[in-house]
């Protein structure tokens, strides 16, 4: 049987909280979800507008309102400098779309991660000054760290409101305005924002001031596809909060209701707008707007969202596509190259102390590393660190190496990298991100120096930290296994990050199997008291835990809907499967 840990221990309905114990009359099934993830009265899952928090809770979102309007009115020039990722793109095209609207003189720029790095350093704003002359810079999805940055934009006079949500343990950038949830002196009751949640509320914000005030202004509300499609693509976690944000979004984008970009990659995607769930924006929209950062520049990505025609859409959609195809083939040279450089240490280091992966290769590409770093997380349940040169061109021992870093569940990444650079202060050039992503430069020559610093760091962290812990919702009523159901449970609720989709486990009995391109592997099932066989697909299964004799097997899995030629069918994601009985 496989080790599993139930999130939710109780069985009997009266045990759940009394709340929710009228929907457990009608779906036990569902109460146990919701309580498994918190939900102890039905008043958390409303998804209407007005119980978003309110905007006045965000510290320093007054004085930046009050900057904006008044730059608005005069006429001065603004230039929004976002972040090259799927955050900062949306973060920056709702910025332009709101602005643009209520008649203000906006500009963008997007910092070329090849050539410029993260975030307001002063090269960037050199570039602004020389390109755009602009009176303010706004910042959005970077900036909590800035401190040349607004420095030198305020030696030319420039006012400076920052916008973000990384986390910070050092003291705030003195920009004119700093509005982050996660600022140290910011009370604002959820700390999960991402960026273009933060942008949302601080043009919310100033929509409503300059209505009271009888001036041209817009429903922000509108733009909430693209708030949707950042929070998601970002990895924001799903608190009551964000998960209102991405319902409107999503339901924005399924009525049509949404940018021409948004519609245009869909397409590209073979998708059906109608048809997209939560999870759609982080695996079919953010990698192809994502794309463009990582390989190329995010331009063609915020001028794809801000675009009102439809023909330009579909182009700049096409070249995005062009783009993701070009990341895919260079991630997965990368990854075949990350495996074979694993399986060596394997064989040469102890693999019971082994508690990270970190690697570096002069010819690997910067832009794809925070794929390989996840990837290389989820297949060994490791904190890994993956790192490329800033310059390809330049594989000194002093020049820059910039890494990727993402997390397992009890090692908090940002925080982790920090303890390193207090206890070895020349390692680290530059360092930010969150519990489970993070970013960092450090010289080439220092690359051994920081695995042993991050390995002493991790050695210090109790052991069971690193076993990973399989969670399940329990078994299913046979009742459940109906295409009903599933669309039911897909619309449940925004599941995500922080709001975990639903995984079930049992145990069936196997009435057939085949094995497909020699790494699928395809089930047909029986469960008790369903009438007919249940189909069940197991993709990249492990060989060595399938027996070809099987009668019985307890599956770990997710419901899913299967679409072909038109007609639709229950089948099981399996996610982990071990052999209770074989002939």
């Amino acid at each position: 049987m496989l080790n599993l840990t139930p999130r939710y221990t109780s069985t009997r309905i009266d045990e759940l909280p009394a709340a929710l114990q009228p929907l457990a009359a009608q779906s036990p099934t569902l109460a146990r979800l919701y309580a498994g993830r918190g939900i102890t009265n039905p008043e958390q899952l409303e998804i209407s507008l007005s119980g978003l928090l309110p905007a006045e809770q965000l510290h320093g979102v007054t004085k930046a309102v009050d900057l904006l309007d008044a730059a608005i009115d005069k006429g001065q020039r603004i230039l929004i400098v976002g972040d090259f990722d799927c955050d900062g793109a949306t973060s920056t095209a709702l910025m332009m779309r709101v602005l643009t609207k209520m008649g203000a003189v906006v500009d963008f720029l997007v910092p070329d991660r090849f050539k410029y790095g993260y975030g307001l350093t002063p090269e960037i704003v050199e570039l602004g000054i020389e390109t755009y002359q602009p009176d303010m810079i706004v910042t959005v999805d970077n900036g909590i760290s800035s401190h040349e940055g607004v420095a030198r934009a305020q030696a030319d006079g420039i006012t400076v409101i920052i916008t973000d949500h990384h986390l910070t343990t050092k003291a705030t950038p003195p920009a004119e305005a700093v509005v982050n949830p996660n600022q140290l002196d910011c009370h604002f009751a959820s700390k999960a924002l991402v960026g273009v949640g933060v942008a949302f509320y601080v043009l919310g914000r100033l929509a409503k001031q300059r209505r009271t005030a009888g001036k041209s202004t817009v429903q922000v509300s509108q733009y909430l596809d693209l708030v949707a499609l950042g929070t998601i693509a970002d990895v924001g976690v799903l608190d009551k909060n964000n998960r209102i944000l991405v319902h409107h979004g999503l339901t924005a984008i399924r009525q049509g209701r949404c940018c021409m970009g948004i519609l245009a990659l869909l397409e590209q995607a073979g998708r059906d707008p109608k048809q997209l769930h939560a999870q759609d924006f982080g695996f079919v929209l953010g990698p192809r707007i994502n794309a463009a950062g990582r390989m190329d520049n995010m331009r063609i990505g915020i001028e794809c969202l801000l675009t009102e025609d439809w023909h330009t859409a579909q182009r700049l959609a096409q070249e995005l596509e062009q783009l993701n195809r070009t990341r895919r083939q260079v991630e997965g040279e990368m990854r075949a190259q990350a495996d074979n450089i694993v399986q060596t240490l394997a064989v040469t280091a102890s693999s019971t102390d082994k508690r990270s992966i970190i690697l570096y290769q002069d010819d690997w590409h910067q832009g794809v590393i925070g794929i390989v770093a996840g990837r290389l997380k989820e297949t060994h349940y490791l904190p890994s660190i993956v790192f490329a040169p800033a310059d390809k061109a330049c594989t000194g021992d002093d020049d820059a190496i910039k890494g990727s870093a993402r997390s397992i569940a009890g090692v908090h990444i940002r925080d982790a990298i920090e303890l390193v650079a207090e206890r070895y202060p020349d390692l680290i050039s530059h360092f930010g991100g969150h519990a489970m992503a993070a970013g960092l430069t450090i010289k080439r020559r220092h690359f051994d120096g920081f695995v042993a610093a991050f390995n002493e760091v991790m050695a210090e962290i109790d052991d069971e930290v690193f076993a990973e812990q399989k969670l399940t919702d329990g078994p299913l009523q046979a009742s459940d296994f109906s295409l009903w159901f599933a669309e039911h449970l897909a619309d449940a609720s925004i599941w995500g990050h922080g709001f975990a989709p639903p995984i079930f486990d049992g145990v069936f009995e196997v009435l057939s199997f085949k094995v497909l391109k020699d790494k699928h592997l395809k089930l047909s099932l029986r469960y008790p008291d369903v009438q007919y066989p249940i189909d069940a697909i197991y993709f990249n299964f492990d060989s060595a835990a399938w027996d070809y004799r099987a009668q019985q097997v307890h599956v770990l899995f997710e419901l899913d809907i299967n679409e072909w030629n038109g007609k639709q069918s229950l089948q099981l994601m399996i996610k982990d499967l071990a052999v209770v009985a074989a002939a």
